[in-house]
C-alpha cells in the first residue's frame, strides 16, 4: 500500500491563491498611467489653463472679462456715481440757460440765480470728492485729467453765475455754460479712458 506523504495536501492551495492575488496586482499597479506635475486639483485660487499652442491664461473664477482688483473696481465704482452726477449736473445747467434765453423767458432770474447755486455748490462738492479720492498704483495720469476737468467744471459753474448776476448781455453766461458742458463730457470721456487702462470693457 502507497503511502501519501502529504496527508494534508489541500493546505498549500490557500498561499498558492494568496501568492497569486500579490502578484497580479504587482503587475497591474506598475502599469497603471503615473501622476504628472501639470495636473491641477480643483481650488478656490486661481486656475492657469495651457492653450492648444503653448499659450498660457489665468483666470480667476468669479470675476471673468474685465476684472480687477478690490481697490481698483472700488475706484471706478466711485468715479461712476461721481460721472452720473456731472452729467445731471451738466443737463441742469443747459436747462437753465435755455430757459433763461427763451424768448418769452421760461425760467425767471430768481429760479436761475437758484438753480445755478445749487449747480456750482453740487459741482464743487464733486470737485472735492475726486480730490480726496485714494488712487490706485498705476492710474495717477488718468486721475490728474480726471481732476483738471471737474475743476474746470467747476470754474464754469461759478463763471455761469457770476455772468447771470452781472450786467453782461449773457454772453459771459453763455461762454461759461459752454465750457461746463464741455468739461463734463471731457470727465465722461476720461472715466471711459480709466475703465479701458483697468481691462474693463465699456460700451460705447
Amino acid at each position: 500500500m502507497a503511502v501519501n506523504p502529504d496527508p494534508k495536501p489541500g493546505r498549500w492551495i490557500l498561499p498558492l491563491v494568496v501568492l497569486g492575488m500579490v502578484a497580479f496586482t504587482y503587475f497591474f499597479v506598475r502599469e497603471l498611467p503615473e501622476a504628472t506635475p501639470d495636473s491641477t486639483l480643483a481650488s478656490g485660487g486661481t486656475t492657469t489653463t495651457t492653450i492648444p499652442g503653448g499659450t498660457e491664461t489665468t483666470v480667476d473664477p468669479g470675476t471673468g472679462n474685465g476684472a480687477t482688483d478690490p481697490e481698483v473696481q472700488a475706484y471706478l465704482t466711485e468715479l461712476d456715481g461721481i460721472d452720473a452726477a456731472l452729467q445731471l449736473l451738466q443737463a441742469e445747467m443747459v436747462a437753465v440757460n435755455t430757459g433763461f434765453d427763451a424768448d418769452p423767458r421760461e425760467v425767471e432770474f430768481s429760479d436761475a440765480e437758484a438753480r445755478m447755486e445749487s449747480v456750482l455748490t453740487d459741482t464743487d462738492a464733486l470737485a472735492d470728492q475726486v480730490a480726496a479720492m485714494v488712487v490706485p498704483v498705476g492710474f495717477e495720469t488718468n486721475h490728474q485729467a480726471l481732476t483738471s476737468a471737474i475743476d474746470i467744471a467747476a470754474g464754469a459753474a461759478a463763471d455761469a453765475l457770476d455772468g447771470l448776476r452781472s450786467s453782461d448781455p449773457g454772453d459771459l453766461r453763455r461762454a461759461a455754460v459752454v465750457a461746463f458742458t464741455q468739461a463734463a463730457d471731457n470727465f465722461n470721456t476720461e472715466v471711459i479712458n480709466t475703465k479701458t487702462a483697468a481691462g474693463v470693457e465699456t460700451t460705447p
